[in-house]
């Protein structure tokens, strides 16, 4: 059971982890070419997943925070309840884990940094993203792959 919590808090370190070494490194909108399809960048979003609510103005900084104590706190709950479905379990720790990453950056800076850009040459770009946006991917593919497995069982 301890091994999901401590899988979420790792998650929630090196996510902060990476957002300080962004915060500290890169001034904002400065990007550093790594690949011809991937660079790190230095955003702000005041939004949710993909930029969502971006623009709201300044609501949904307390919306999506409240959005994600409340994901914070009964998430614990299922993890438990379902410990020894492991793909139901690790997308709900993923998730949890993604959700406090992104929940301390709205708390302490009203924003989340995003930090990944991914592109294909200068025709597609996909929205700048971090580490707990990723645990928070990965863990949605899971959750429905259970689904999807539990419905053809």
């Amino acid at each position: 059971m301890l091994r999901f919590y401590a899988i979420s808090f790792a998650i929630v370190i090196l996510d902060q982890l990476t957002k300080k070494i962004i915060l500290a490194k890169m001034a904002l909108r400065d990007v550093v070419e790594v690949t011809s399809f991937f660079d790190i960048v230095h955003l702000h979003n005041y939004g949710a997943a993909f930029s969502f609510l971006h623009n709201a103005g300044g609501w949904q900084r307390y919306f999506l925070s409240a959005i994600s104590i409340l994901v914070s706190i009964v998430l614990p709950f299922y993890i438990k309840k379902n410990q020894h479905d492991i793909f139901l379990a690790m997308g709900l720790t993923l998730v949890l884990g993604g959700a406090i990453g992104n929940l301390v950056d709205r708390l302490f800076l009203g924003y989340v940094v995003d930090f990944v850009s991914l592109h294909i040459d200068d025709i597609f770009y996909w929205p700048a993203f971090n580490v707990a946006d990723s645990a928070i991917s990965l863990g949605v593919i899971l959750l429905i792959y259970d689904a999807l497995k539990k419905k053809n069982d």
